[in-house]
């Protein structure tokens, strides 16, 4: 699997209900992760790195707390929007009021934490049923 259908699956999986602004704001997250160079994720600076690093998208896993997961990247069969978007954002895209978000999540309610995962990021925005998230500068120290 190429890096881009790779990309364009995890689009899909993440984010493919959340329309057009919610799969590139996913999208945006990991490009994010893959150019930063500072805290935990400077060291994992390719897109199959970032997607694949333990604990980080649950589309990337086959199995969820013991069970079998079925919505999971192998599953997935991306349209064309899924592939211009993961090129949108390996271009260099970006939604400009995500800056740079590095977490986003889906929090089963109305309401976004303040902080998430913990005190390293501050919430920025909601977009659809995600929540995403901004470095503090104790990121920096992960």
């Amino acid at each position: 699997m190429t890096d881009l259908e790779l990309f364009a699956r995890l689009i899909q999986c993440e984010a493919g209900g959340e329309g057009d602004n919610g799969m590139r704001a996913v999208a945006s997250v990991v490009m994010n992760r893959v150019r930063t160079r500072v805290g935990e994720y400077g060291r994992y600076n390719t897109i199959p790195a970032v997607i694949y690093q333990e604990g980080q998208f649950n589309c990337a896993r086959t199995t969820l707390g013991g069970r079998q997961n079925l919505q999971n990247i192998y599953n997935m069969n991306p349209t064309q929007q899924h592939y211009d978007i993961a090129q949108w954002a390996i271009g260099g895209g970006r939604l400009a009021n995500l800056w740079q978000a590095l977490w986003f999540f889906n929090p089963y309610s109305t309401v976004c934490r303040n902080f998430f995962p913990s005190e390293v990021g501050y919430f920025q925005i909601r977009i659809g049923d995600h929540c995403f998230y901004n470095p503090t500068d104790a990121y920096a120290q992960t």
